[in-house]
């Protein structure tokens, strides 16, 4: 997951998709170790422009996990004309409403830590933000090639660890509110396509199906979901998958069959890194294909809690970037769109990628000084 100071004009891109090149690979954005219903619905421009009626129930938001820590390192953001401005506010200004806070266990630095995501939470609210909470189950972070789980829950029985997700995320929520923090949507483990909390939850591995993988994997997914709903019952509780170019629709019967739950279905889609060899215009068109038919064929909702695209060249992401969120807001049942870490600019990484020896993410849509660019700017309904 994951600069410059550019003037561009978006114009050309407003009625159709085009080629944008090659990407550069990768299954999953978000640790930077790279470099790198269905149906059409009501309003058509998403992102600006006159003569659209907008969706009242398409939501525009970022993942800005990062915020605090980049805070303590001394970045600031700017808004266009260089007035520095709170991050929160400015999301708000621009029409963004809500927020994503990744939640780890025990976290070096405390880093999305309890103090850590409820100073966030309280920010965004303030700024009159929704919140949405990504629980990793994990000390860092966890994606299809990482499931590790916290060092303190190393070694425990399936049954131990089931109670250990159970306990964290109704021990966690609840503080949150006590503190007067209501967050709308709740997402259990993070890109657990092949499961979470590994090896108890792993679902496969070289050798192929591991016995059992699915029942247990999905037993401690219910765990989550149940412990959210019995503090938070009104919030949207759900499960996430990377690549939203791919047909999931399989592993949804999966986990249905096996009586998974799910109040709707997350997925991430970062078309210049997802699918090695392929143009964006192609991964965008799978993904609006299979969002399509994985929204009709399950009966959820769909939204995407992750996508961005390579500050290296903002004007060619922000051309693909926009194609896809006009052809996604047309699905009825697709409901939202959310930016991972767009704050990040000027090469800036947490420390903990420096002591790993990570490049920096490269997916910011800040530009080099801490201004908002036009990508940020297409995150927005009218």
């Amino acid at each position: 997951m994951k600069k410059i100071a550019l003037a561009i004009t978006i114009l050309a891109s407003l009625f159709a998709f085009v080629s944008c090149g090659k990407d550069g690979g990768g299954s999953s954005t978000e640790p930077g170790t790279e470099t790198g219903g269905g149906g059409n619905g009501g309003g058509t421009n998403p992102g600006g422009g006159s003569g659209s009626t907008a969706r009242t129930d398409f939501v525009f938001g970022s993942d800005v996990s990062w915020v605090t820590e980049m805070e303590k390192d001394g970045k600031k953001f700017y808004d266009a004309s260089g007035n520095q401005k709170d991050l929160f506010l400015m999301l708000k200004e621009l029409g963004q409403t809500l927020v994503r806070l990744r939640v780890w266990v025990n976290p070096d630095g405390g880093w999305c830590a309890y103090d850590d995501v409820y100073a966030k939470a309280k920010r965004a609210q303030d700024a009159g933000l929704s919140v949405m909470l990504d629980f990793h189950y994990s000390d860092f972070f966890a994606d299809p090639d990482t499931q590790t789980p916290p060092a303190a829950w190393s070694g425990k029985t399936h049954a131990e660890l089931v109670t250990l997700v159970k306990q964290h995320t109704t021990d966690f929520l609840t503080k949150l509110k006590a503190d007067k923090i209501n967050p709308t949507y709740i997402q259990i483990g993070n890109e657990t396509r092949n499961g979470m909390l590994w090896p108890d939850g792993q679902l496969w591995n070289n050798s192929g199906d591991i016995s059992g993988g699915w029942a247990r994997y999905i037993e401690l997914s219910n765990a989550g979901y149940n412990a959210a709903k019995s503090v938070f019952s009104g919030a949207k509780v759900f499960v996430h998958l990377n690549h939203a170019y791919e047909d999931n629709l399989w592993w949804f019967e999966k986990f249905t069959a096996g009586g998974g739950k799910t109040d709707l279905i997350g997925l991430s889609h970062y078309p210049q890194a997802d699918k090695s060899g392929a143009s964006y215009s192609s991964v965008n068109a799978d993904a609006v294909s299979n969002i399509t038919k994985l929204a009709e064929k399950t009966g959820k909702d769909i939204m995407i809690v992750e996508t961005g695209i390579k500050s290296s060249d903002i004007a060619t992401g922000v051309t693909c970037l926009k194609s896809f969120i006009e052809s996604i807001y047309k699905i009825t049942a697709c409901k939202g769109i959310l930016y991972w870490e767009p704050e990040v600019y000027g090469g800036w990484k947490p420390s903990k990628y420096t002591q790993l020896g990570w490049n920096a993410y490269d997916m910011g849509a800040f530009t080099s000084d801490g201004k908002v660019s036009d990508v940020v700017k297409l995150f927005k309904n009218q």
